[in-house]
């Protein structure tokens, strides 16, 4: 399928069907993925060995074009929700991460005071004391887990080096910050092996993930753009519904993305 990187810095504002009318900020490259994952359903499309000699863009930069955005969109008298990092890859992985987090909270709160700041993360560089420290200050940490079984994490999100959901889990729990969960919920197949989360296992195990780490929201939403993997389907509303009723009994907020 056709999938599609970010050629801006700044994006938008779009309405997320998650998050509202969001400002996007793409610390990755605007040319290429730049990830620590490849996950198999990403719009982004795949995260390819050339992509190590792709290049972050610079702090300056991208707080400038920030700033300018924020001092446009104000003028207007437009309305804005969030500003959201995401982009094409992981954004806790640019160098100055933790500073860019500063200043934007600063333009934040000079220029939309009652906007929200979030991150979207695959929560793997957690560990890292700045990166959670900058996590901690953002009012939505979207940290993602697509299964409590690393051999299914590995299959669907398929991480660049060694990964443990446990070590991830253990970094989740000196958060000091609210803690929101994301997960993709799917099936298909890749290279002859079956890809489906949704099965009772698998849902139960997710369910005593979440309930030990105690997150203040879980995010549930399935395939909805296109994905580098064709053979990927998506799981209906009812089914996501269901699985959230079940999150709703462990007294986690849950949202479902329709």
């Amino acid at each position: 399928m056709a999938t599609k990187l970010f050629t801006d810095i700044i994006v938008g504002p779009i309405v997320s069907r998650r998050l509202g009318i969001s400002l996007g900020v793409n610390l990755l490259p605007t040319n290429g993925k730049l990830c620590n994952f490849n996950c198999v359903y990403c719009e982004c499309g795949w995260t390819l060995k050339s992509s190590e000699k792709l290049q972050f863009n610079p702090k300056e930069i991208v707080l400038e074009q920030l700033e300018n955005k924020l001092f446009d969109w104000k003028a207007k008298g437009e309305t804005l929700d969030v500003i959201t990092f995401a982009g094409n890859g992981e954004p806790t992985m640019h160098p100055d991460f933790a500073e860019i987090i500063d200043a934007t909270m600063a333009l934040r709160d000079k220029y939309f005071p009652n906007v929200k700041v979030a991150v979207l993360s695959n929560a793997t560089l957690l560990d890292r004391e700045s990166v959670r420290s900058a996590l901690d200050k953002v009012d939505r940490a979207i940290l993602k887990i697509d299964s409590a079984f690393d051999e299914t994490i590995k299959l669907i999100d398929a991480p660049q080096g060694s990964y443990s959901l446990r070590k991830v889990m253990n970094a989740m729990k000196k958060f000091r910050g609210e803690i929101i969960i994301q997960t993709m919920f799917l099936r298909g197949s890749y290279e002859g092996q079956i890809i489906d989360n949704t099965t009772k296992v698998e849902v139960d195990a997710w369910l005593d993930v979440l309930d030990e780490i105690n997150p203040s929201q879980v995010m549930i939403y399935t395939i909805d753009r296109d994905t580098p993997l064709e053979t990927l389907s998506k799981v209906s509303y009812e089914e996501m519904c269901e699985i959230a009723e079940r999150v709703k009994n462990l007294e986690i907020e849950v949202s479902v993305a329709k």
